[in-house]
């Protein structure tokens, strides 16, 4: 059985997210949802998540799960918002510990916050298989560009995070904490190795001047055109292109409240003495 999909693009993060489901009126999946932040005035807000939300009542839907692909760096995750609107469990790769004891470094979170992926309804094992109502699913683990990302087979099509982005934009950057090029490569291979014909979904789509945004690939596809990955590029010159080119990137602009958020799978930090949320911003750390 193949899965339904409908996507929704973020125009403001470059984020896909998307309600998976077996049929109208049906058992469904979210995967990447978007916590709306404003970076000037510190203020969130839902209407991205809000437009998910409305798509599953008009059809009927209900949720078993909001998986997540990895902790993003790029924008503050809508898992517990969902989650209390919508139900369903929250899940991400059993790796997410690591990804903790990093984080919770960096922003001193103390004793307080558990380095157990407690936060988190479920944590997948790399190859554990699972049921979004009549579909069958599988996580595979895809690290390199941070140690935790998981991708999601569900039928022929597969949700692959920030591993791949679109044949013209290439792969996904491997500078934060516990990223590595040549282990990214490894994870690509693994997913090109899937039938050609598999539907790959991208989790950001940076689209060049001359097209709109897209998100939809096949592995054949990425095999003959991915400007980064394409048949015939060893490990070897894939890591050195991408060790250069993450030389030259900035850092994300959300990164410091988007990990903060989503190591806690969406949860925003708890109010302090006067009533009011407070995120952290480390000073000359990055």
């Amino acid at each position: 059985m193949q899965p339904m999909i409908e996507a929704f693009y973020d125009s403001v993060t470059c984020t896909v997210s998307y309600v998976i489901y077996d049929r109208p009126g049906g058992r469904a999946a979210i995967v990447d949802p978007v916590l709306d932040y404003d970076p000037k005035a510190g203020r969130t807000s839902t209407s991205s998540a809000d437009k998910l939300v409305q798509f599953v009542h008009a059809t009927g839907l209900g949720v078993d799960w909001i998986l997540e692909t990895h902790a993003h760096a790029d924008h503050l995750s809508a898992a517990h918002f969902l989650r209390e609107r919508l139900g369903g469990r929250v899940a991400i790769g059993d790796r997410i510990r690591e990804v903790q004891g990093v984080f919770k470094c960096l922003f001193n979170l103390g004793s307080g916050f558990r380095q157990d992926g407690s936060q988190f309804d479920h944590l997948f094992a790399d190859g554990e298989t699972f049921r979004i109502g009549e579909l069958t699913a599988e996580a595979m683990l895809v690290p390199g560009h941070t140690p935790a990302d998981m991708a999601y087979k569900i039928g022929d099509a597969v949700f692959v995070g920030d591993t791949l982005f679109m044949p013209d934009v290439g792969t996904a950057r491997c500078d934060f904490p516990g990223g590595d090029a040549h282990v990214l490569y490894a994870s690509i291979r693994r997913l090109l190795a899937l039938p050609e014909h598999t539907r790959l979904f991208m989790c950001h789509d940076y689209p060049p001047p001359e097209r709109g945004p897209m998100w939809q690939t096949t592995v054949a596809e990425q095999r003959a055109r991915n400007i980064h990955v394409h048949d015939g590029v060893d490990e070897s010159a894939f890591a050195a292109m991408r060790n250069a080119r993450d030389a030259t990137l900035e850092m994300p602009v959300l990164i410091l409240p988007s990990v903060q958020v989503n190591i806690r799978a969406g949860a925003l930090p708890e109010p302090e003495g006067n009533g009011q949320r407070y995120l952290k911003i480390p000073l000359d750390a990055l």
